[in-house]
């Protein structure tokens, strides 16, 4: 029986799922099929109506069942909406050998500790990511266990969102049948496919521009050390592509995808669209690209700001990373240096074969990696009674994991 990782990422405007098995140990990732459905029920990129939007999982679940000829029971999912944050904590132990050797022991109550935090009763942590480990005042440890020492702490960053949020989420996919046995939140699903352990150590940024919302992550030394989730994605380029043609949002889109571009243009070029039933729509070519570069650029704007936060506009060696549909627009790549100062290039899936070079499935293949890196061969399909046993291999692993 095949061995198949199953992740699920759940946007604003369309629900992505794909299926992989292992190539063998040590060679990555092969996608054995993938699926794409409108979502339903999704408000700026978190669930409103879990009814609504388990239907839709359900429909695209089926379809992937028929292309694999097996059942899918469970997935790697990701949860987005500008509700997630980012928040430092601190844990603190006494180290429990009479030898004063670390054992995994201490290093799981240290990070216990660390997530002591005083949250909203609304408000859950999603994830937490160690960033150092301090023996004895001696900081900068990333493998306490087998050290020696008297107190071991621990300097972490929990990763936290509306609890409401969560439950919707867990209902939709619930309700669609299936196990959920990881939930990633939305900035770190396309990284774990495009980022590289070099990458990370350098300084890289990820920006992941969705429909309604734009996803940061940036990484230094091995360590996440900023996320945010920006309300705004490229559908807000198409609302003003509506508003600045004076035309409808559906008409719009098709503008957008066969003839938008952030490149600038000069002169007083027309162009003509088609449309179904012979409907034609004329526009300039410059008014276009304006409208579209406006938008964009203050979405690089933004996430610039947040990277201003952690002092590291400007200053990331590995430069910015992009993924998601919003990026598939001629001349991001230009604009998007223009406005870091940095090297700026759109992801390439990495240890995955058969990887679409779709931008807008970069985050469906990074939640089949996390399974991958995190679940040994756990997460399959025909394998739910295996479930609790994969959950207790997560809680003892994942903390580790970026």
């Amino acid at each position: 029986m095949n061995t198949y990782f199953i992740g699920l990422d759940i946007g604003s405007s369309s629900l992505k799922m794909i299926a992989a098995r292992p190539q063998g140990e040590g060679e990555g990732l092969e996608i054995v099929a993938s699926g794409e459905e409108q979502s339903s029920g999704m408000r700026k990129g978190a669930v409103v109506n879990p009814e609504e939007l388990a239907k839709r999982i359900s429909m695209l679940k089926t379809r992937l069942e028929q292309t694999i000829s097996g059942r899918i029971e469970e997935v790697v999912v990701s949860i987005g909406g500008s509700h997630i944050f980012i928040t430092p904590s601190r844990g603190v132990v006494a180290i429990s050998r009479a030898d004063g050797q670390i054992s995994q022991e201490d290093v799981e109550r240290v990070l216990s500790a660390a997530q002591a935090l005083s949250l909203p009763s609304n408000k859950e942590i999603l994830e937490v990511v160690p960033q150092e480990f301090v023996v004895d005042g001696n900081g900068g440890i990333k493998e306490p266990v087998g050290m020696r020492g008297i107190r071991l702490e621990t300097e972490v960053a929990a990763i936290c969102a509306f609890s409401p949020y969560v439950k919707h989420l867990q209902d939709a996919v619930l309700g669609a049948n299936l196990e959920i046995i990881d939930i990633v939140p939305a900035p770190l699903a396309s990284a774990h496919a495009l980022l590289s352990s070099n990458q990370k150590e350098l300084g890289v940024a990820l920006l992941d521009v969705g429909a309604a919302t734009t996803s940061l992550a940036v990484f230094e030394e091995g360590d996440l050390i900023h996320l945010a989730v920006l309300p705004i994605g490229s559908d807000n380029i198409t609302q003003d592509i509506a508003i600045g043609l004076r035309t409808v949002p559906e008409i719009a889109e098709i503008i957008k995808k066969e003839q938008g571009t952030c490149l600038s243009s000069q002169g007083k070029r027309m162009e003509r669209v088609q449309l179904e039933g012979g409907e034609e729509i004329k526009f300039p070519r410059k008014l276009l690209t304006h409208i579209i570069a406006s938008r964009m650029q203050e979405i690089f704007q933004l996430a610039n700001k947040e990277l201003k936060k952690v002092a590291r506009q400007g200053k990331l060696p590995a430069g910015v990373v992009l993924a998601g549909g919003g990026v598939k627009l001629s001349g991001v790549i230009e604009l998007g240096k223009k406005e870091f100062r940095v090297s700026v290039k759109r992801g390439i899936p990495q240890g995955i074969w058969n990887a679409q070079a779709d931008p807008a499935f970069f985050g469906a293949m990074g939640l089949v990696a996390r399974a991958y890196e995190i679940s040994g061969s756990e997460t399959r399909i025909h394998a739910s009674r295996q479930g609790n046993a994969w959950k207790a291999v997560k809680k003892a692993i994942r903390v580790f994991l970026p």
